[in-house]
């Protein structure tokens, strides 16, 4: 089985919609919060664990399980699924966010976005744009395909859409996504239009090649610029995909992220499910939900929780924090997650100061909860009709 997408309401005030998409895995009600298990695991968690967070689907990294342990031993220990016994529906990305992130990502400490101040900043090596024929430092990007060096042990690795889309059918998720350059925000037009071609290249390449039954969403680019973005959303949409993907920059603020995704989405078909990739902070939620996003993966509850920092209805607490030991009171008092009504803040606290382990999984239980729970939410108040 692919994918079937049923919308079940439309906003009237937004574009806003909830739907349900179908797997062999198991019903998303959506919109929804898709948690990232890069290497097979959300960090810290077991999938049981995650399970009980409210999470209904996750994505792991196509690059990252090609290196470890290989797509050859998941996929004789019956898939992704049974290899990390996960019985709800999954996702794999292509690899294409590595091409930024260990490419200009990696060269120019940059992620998908930057701050306005950091364009015009100082620093020289920002304020350089990525121009056509720039190359990262530690891969070559060519028409067919990316060689990379394997972070492990330096040795040269060739991905193409051929390649992304074999390693995705041997890892076996639900739903793959096509083999995409995901440029930096501070690629400039002509390397921007040049890559996108590359990309949309891909894609067919990447439907052309696919032999399994797994649903493939195809990825529109374009970098902050318009016109390369409607461009990019009427090609990826006109092809046979069955859902699509949203990826690189989405510009410098909220109120440009939501007029890029509004560029892109009116361009999609409406019936099919659309996924923004790798944006989703706490205030952002209700925005891109609104603009008529339907998943959307992010790292920040997990990645905050093993920083010390918990997500709660009066807003991000840094637990390492002293003061929080005369704390005898539960992360949130709104939140009935298992660590909310087992565990309180002043024992988190002297765990964090101790240094034990169990805290980063306390704190990533309770954060992956609690966005869940603010998704939920939102999916309420459209139900509601009241954004």
């Amino acid at each position: 089985m692919s994918i079937n997408f049923k919308i079940s309401k439309k906003s009237i005030k937004s574009n806003a919609r909830l739907g349900l998409i179908e797997t062999s895995h198991g019903v998303i009600e959506t919109p929804c919060l898709v948690p990232v298990a890069t290497q097979a695991a959300v960090k810290t968690l077991t999938s049981e664990e995650v399970e009980k967070t409210k999470s209904q689907i996750l994505i792991s990294n196509t690059f990252h399980l090609h290196l470890k342990p290989g797509e050859k031993i998941v996929g004789k220990a019956g898939g992704i699924h049974g290899f990390m016994n996960w019985k709800k529906p999954l996702m794999t990305d292509s690899g294409g966010f590595q091409v930024f992130s260990l490419g200009f990502g990696h060269d120019l400490n940059l992620g998908k976005m930057i701050n306005p101040k950091t364009r015009m900043g100082s620093d020289a090596d920002l304020q350089a744009e990525i121009k056509i024929g720039s190359q990262p430092k530690k891969l070559k990007i060519r028409q067919d395909g990316v060689f990379f060096r394997s972070p492990i042990d330096g040795r040269e690795l060739f991905i193409g859409p051929k390649e992304s889309i074999k390693i995705q059918e041997q890892l076996g998720a639900d739903i793959i996504f096509a083999f995409d350059e995901c440029t930096a925000p501070l690629a400039d037009y002509e390397y921007t239009r040049n890559s996108l071609e590359k990309t949309h290249a891909w894609a067919k390449i990447c439907l052309e090649s696919k032999k399994s039954k797994q649903a493939l969403y195809g990825i529109v680019q374009g970098g902050r610029y318009k016109d390369l973005r409607i461009e990019s959303a009427k090609f990826i949409g006109s092809l046979p995909f069955d859902g699509f993907g949203i990826g690189g920059e989405f510009g410098d603020d909220k109120k440009t992220m939501s007029k890029m995704l509004h560029w892109v989405i009116k361009e999609l078909p409406e019936k099919k499910p659309r996924h923004l990739l790798g944006i989703g902070k706490l205030d952002d939620l209700e925005n891109i939900i609104k603009a008529g996003v339907d998943t959307f993966d992010c790292t920040i509850p997990t990645h905050y929780a093993r920083r010390g920092i918990a997500f709660t209805s009066e807003g991000k607490l840094n637990l390492k924090q002293s003061k929080f030991l005369k704390k005898q009171e539960p992360l949130d008092k709104g939140c009935i997650c298992d660590v909310c009504l087992n565990y309180k803040k002043d024992y988190i606290c002297h765990l964090l100061k101790a240094g034990e382990i169990t805290a980063l999984r306390l704190i990533t239980f309770h954060n992956l909860y609690y966005f869940n729970s603010v998704v939920e939410n939102i999916r309420q108040k459209i139900r509601r009709g009241e954004i």
